[in-house]
């Protein structure tokens, strides 16, 4: 049975997360340094702690990636306001960035996904932190397993 002092550690450390929105890198830093200062007194926190800390890093690889498919839709987009982007290499083939591009589509949806998972990363920390609050274990989902 854990005492409430280490279930209110294990529930700052999920809630240390939204220091990121005054921190650079407060998402890491928080749970970093409440982890690391607490994980010796209790395999609770320990576990707590290991599992934010593995989300944000999962959040961070998963960000890159959208962001890496997100932004070239958006800078063709850009570049088609540009007249002189008209490229004609043989007879048949003529590709011209003039008229809207379904790539700015695709780009907006996975801005669209972005916007959803951040909306969906703030309702699982809520929950970790309830659920450490509790007294019992939550697992976030999709999270990469760095630190076991």
């Amino acid at each position: 049975m854990e005492s409430n002092h280490q279930k209110n550690i294990a529930t700052f450390i999920h809630l240390s997360t939204f220091s990121r929105f005054i921190i650079p890198f407060g998402n890491f830093l928080g749970p970093i340094i409440l982890w690391v200062t607490n994980k010796d007194k209790s395999a609770f926190i320990d576990a707590h702690g290991k599992q934010a800390i593995n989300f944000q890093i999962s959040i961070l690889l998963y960000s890159i990636v959208i962001g890496l498919l997100t932004v070239p839709f958006f800078i063709f987009n850009i570049f088609k306001q540009i007249d002189f982007i008209s490229i004609n290499a043989f007879e048949n083939i003529s590709i011209n960035l003039d008229k809207p591009s379904p790539l700015l589509y695709l780009g907006g949806a996975f801005a669209g996904f972005a916007i959803i998972a951040f909306l969906l990363e703030l309702v699982f920390i809520i929950k970790a932190s309830l659920t450490a609050r509790e007294g019992e274990m939550f697992n976030y989902p999709l999270t990469i397993p760095f630190l076991k």
